[in-house]
């Protein structure tokens, strides 16, 4: 009854601040040039703004010509002043929160600061805007007449400095949110936080057994092991014999696509909703606001402003950048932005591409270091995900991961692409799948195609089928268990994939 009452309440206070969602429909390179302006204002009142003479600056034009293009390594000496203590660096004040964040399985982890006001600003509001799409295209929606399971990160002191935190951004927020917001998620917070992934998924599983969940956010792969392991323990086939009134996933860190099947055996149900998230340390960028359409709106009016990189330009080693109001549909781009974070015209690594500009909706194509372009095919992390959900949905087998790397020219043979796939279960002809893998990456992306014809550039992919739980225990070898870790799906280099076949060899 409780339970119910309060869905009721929050449903229509979320009708009511759906008109934030409607503005970013109407006037989005008005809210954009708000946003900037706030900004700047702000980077006037920091040490990163004085280096670079920003007071001076009055508008787009200037902030562009004035302000540097920058990656992690640029900004880097800044954050760990800020860190430190040091006030005003990149944003106005101290700073006590820094999101840890890999990305990748890279030894050196990123810390991005999560100001006060980037803390409400995007990454809450954000959160606050998704609920209000989400009942807006699912008026049914119970979410907070239940609860919703948080698979979130830990939290430490910073070494040098104990007055700082750093943890998962999702395990900042989850710090951070008021009683109600504790209320209606689970597992309780001493759970939630533990640093132990493996420990926190047993614990997990035992205590959520018997909890209400209607609602789920996470990345797949923890998400799947999780419920493998509730599964084991209850002795029931799927999750809604777990959880009757399961109706909702939020899904974001990784492309969706290769899951799908997974999640449908686990959640077999023909109205459950699965909705991308486009949310990452640096900030609450974007959320599904349609159905049909697996497209997420772009979230303008959240305290970050705006760029796009030509991706082609990009990779020739351009950084010109463009806003938001000159991007074109169909383009992929790398994402350029300023927030109230203090990163100030910072590339966090994704690309992108616009499949609507009124409004603007986005999705994810990659990542601007993880591409195969070797031998100038230019394959995009989109590409190889769609490829293998084709081939794996011919086959009727499903994967767990996977990663992709060049098999580079030499005097003995031609270059072509090695893959290694975890399989839940293996398909009975492998190279008969390899062939159809490889026959649909050549119908999706024609820069491969050309390569591939007649085997002039590249010769047929290769494929190596590892045991279940390869990938998962060789992050675990690395010391990288958890959400923020994932296995790069593309690189030029071999590192990454001769690493996993010598783990498997072992």
């Amino acid at each position: 009854m409780v339970y119910s009452w309060l869905n009721s309440i929050v449903k229509g206070y979320l009708k009511y601040r759906y008109s934030r969602i409607e503005k970013m429909y109407t006037d989005p390179e008005g809210i954009q040039k708000d946003q900037f302006n706030m900004l700047l204002e702000n980077l006037k009142q920091t040490h990163y703004g004085l280096k670079f003479d920003a007071a001076k600056i009055k508008d787009y034009k200037g902030f562009a010509e004035a302000i540097p293009v920058i990656e992690y390594e640029n900004i880097y000496p800044y954050i760990h002043k800020a860190m430190m203590g040091e006030d005003s660096i990149l944003w106005p004040g101290k700073t006590t929160h820094f999101a840890k964040s890999s990305g990748t399985t890279n030894d050196r982890s990123k810390f991005i600061p999560i100001t006060e006001h980037n803390l409400f600003e995007n990454h809450i509001t954000s959160s606050w805007d998704a609920m209000s799409i989400l009942y807006s295209v699912s008026p049914d929606s119970k979410i907070f007449a239940g609860k919703s399971l948080m698979m979130i990160g830990s939290l430490s002191t910073f070494a040098e400095n104990p007055a700082v935190t750093v943890g998962d951004v999702s395990a900042i927020l989850y710090s951070q949110i008021p009683t109600l917001g504790r209320f209606v998620t689970t597992p309780q917070q001493e759970i939630a936080l533990l640093a132990d992934w493996e420990e926190k998924l047993e614990k997990i599983a035992d205590y959520c057994i018997n909890e209400d969940v209607v609602n789920f956010a996470g990345v797949p792969t923890w998400t799947i092991v999780l419920f493998k392991r509730i599964l084991e323990k209850t002795g029931k086939k799927n999750m809604l014999e777990v959880w009757p009134n399961l109706k909702s996933y939020l899904h974001g860190g990784v492309n969706f696509e290769p899951y799908l099947s997974q999640f449908k055996t686990l959640i077999p149900s023909d109205d459950f909703l699965f909705m991308e998230v486009y949310n990452a340390s640096e900030g609450y960028f974007a959320f599904q606001d349609t159905l049909n359409d697996k497209s997420m709106l772009l979230l303008i009016d959240n305290a970050i402003f705006y760029e796009f990189i030509p991706l082609d330009a990009f990779h020739q080693g351009s950084r010109q950048a463009i806003p938001l109001w000159e991007v074109e549909t169909g383009v992929q781009y790398c994402i350029v932005i300023s927030t109230s974070a203090g990163l100030w015209r910072y590339m966090p690594g994704d690309t992108v591409y616009f499949t609507n500009v009124k409004p603007y909706r986005i999705k994810i194509s990659g990542r601007s270091k993880h591409f195969i372009n070797v031998f100038g095919e230019e394959v995009m992390v989109a590409n190889t995900d769609l490829a293998l959900k084709q081939t794996c949905d011919l086959f009727n087998v499903q994967v767990n991961d996977y990663t992709a790397a060049p098999v580079f020219m030499s005097n003995e043979g031609k270059g072509g692409h090695e893959w290694v796939i975890e399989f839940l279960e293996a398909p009975a002809d492998l190279h008969s799948f390899a062939n159809t893998l490889d026959e649909n990456l050549r119908k999706i992306n024609s820069d491969y195609d050309a390569k591939r014809s007649k085997d002039i550039a590249l010769q047929n992919l290769t494929l190596t089928a590892v045991p279940k739980g390869t990938f998962e225990n060789w992050l675990r070898s690395k010391g990288k268990m958890g959400g923020q870790n994932k296995v790069p799906r593309l690189s030029n280099k071999r590192d990454t994939l001769e690493e996993i076949l010598h783990f498997t060899n072992q």
